[in-house]
């Protein structure tokens, strides 16, 4: 009689795939993202020292005969440039001023605070380009799981609509959203975040104006970023409509709407979550078009003045709030798809 094959029914499942270690991956981006962080800072201290002149030379130059030579030993030891200290002690200096959030004095702001001027500019730009990226987000992941859900209907019509009106360059699509809406209609402003003469205060009449003035630039970023979304999630929701798991959900007789929320378009709409995160990244620094075209005064225009001025403390500032902003965002994408998608760690590792 042959011996009867020993079968293991009580092997304990292991509690975590090996190499799945959540402490270890997460200790492995932040390492990442300090070293990336450290690179980004030592880039921008360097970068203006390598430039030919620097700002305070650009300065005594632009006000010739005011400025003493013992004041502009002082705006060089101001602003980290004085002679007398090596490159080593003046990157140390400015690891210093950065810890105690001192990013400088801006020359084309009357000597300002670069951290107020920034932060003069950055509720511009985060208000508007922030809620005109969660709109666009919002409404074309909800366009793309129904043109998805319903591939090879009339409902595929949304793919090329939205796809032109994303290859349309952008300023041309403003030029022309205030031609018909202010100019031709009137319906909106064509400029600014408020009316002029109107001074910034906590009311609901200055509320109103700058909702007037921001409905229009925040149009054109939705209308011109919508095309992405909703390609992204058809195509996932495609992918995903042919799993098992969707196809079971189907079979147990569950309703249409639940099948598309709680199993195919919750699977589908984790790419986009991390897209989304990283598109948040570039709020800061990805406005400058938009800020042209409708005059806003934002962190995008900020910098063009900036650079036409030559004002390398206030580049300098701006360049470190978008290199840290985009890192932040990224950590924000990697914590919360490795959340939502364990796999991710175990890749990882």
């Amino acid at each position: 009689m042959p011996r009867p094959t020993r079968t293991s029914t009580s092997r304990r499942p292991a509690l975590l795939p090996p190499g799945a270690d959540p402490v270890r991956f997460f200790l492995r981006r932040t390492a990442f993202y300090l070293f990336t962080a450290w690179a980004a800072i030592t880039i921008n201290f360097f970068l203006p020292r390598f430039l030919k002149g620097d700002p305070v030379s650009a300065y005594i130059a632009k006000n010739q005969g005011l400025i003493s030579p013992d004041a502009a030993a002082s705006l060089r030891t101001l602003f980290g440039l004085d002679k007398n200290q090596s490159m080593l002690e003046q990157y140390i200096s400015y690891w210093k001023l950065l810890f105690s959030g001192d990013l400088g004095r801006s020359f084309s702001k009357g000597l300002a605070p670069v951290t107020d001027v920034i932060a003069s500019a950055l509720p511009w730009t985060i208000g508007l380009v922030g809620i005109a990226t969660i709109l666009s987000f919002v409404i074309g992941t909800t366009l793309g799981a129904y043109a998805g859900w319903r591939r090879g209907s009339k409902a595929d019509a949304l793919i090329p609509i939205t796809t032109f009106f994303s290859t349309v360059p952008y300023f041309w699509l403003g030029l022309i959203a205030i031609a018909l809406l202010a100019t031709g209609l009137g319906w909106f402003p064509a400029s600014h975040a408020y009316d002029k003469g109107s001074t910034p205060e906590f009311s609901l009449d200055f509320i109103g104006q700058v909702i007037n003035h921001g409905t229009l630039p925040a149009l054109t970023i939705v209308i011109s970023s919508l095309g992405g979304w909703v390609l992204g999630m058809r195509n996932m929701m495609v992918t995903v409509m042919d799993e098992d798991y969707v196809t079971v959900a189907q079979a147990k007789g569950l309703s249409p709407r639940k099948v598309l929320i709680n199993y195919a378009a919750r699977n589908a709409v984790l790419p986009q979550l991390s897209s989304f995160a990283l598109s948040l990244g570039f709020i800061v620094g990805g406005t400058l078009v938009m800020e042209l075209v409708f005059s806003y005064p934002g962190v995008g225009k900020l910098l063009l003045d900036a650079t036409n001025a030559k004002d390398y403390p206030l580049m300098q500032g701006l360049f470190l709030i978008i290199t840290l902003t985009i890192l932040v965002a990224n950590i924000l994408a990697d914590v919360a798809y490795a959340i939502l998608d364990p796999r991710t760690r175990q890749s990882e590792a």
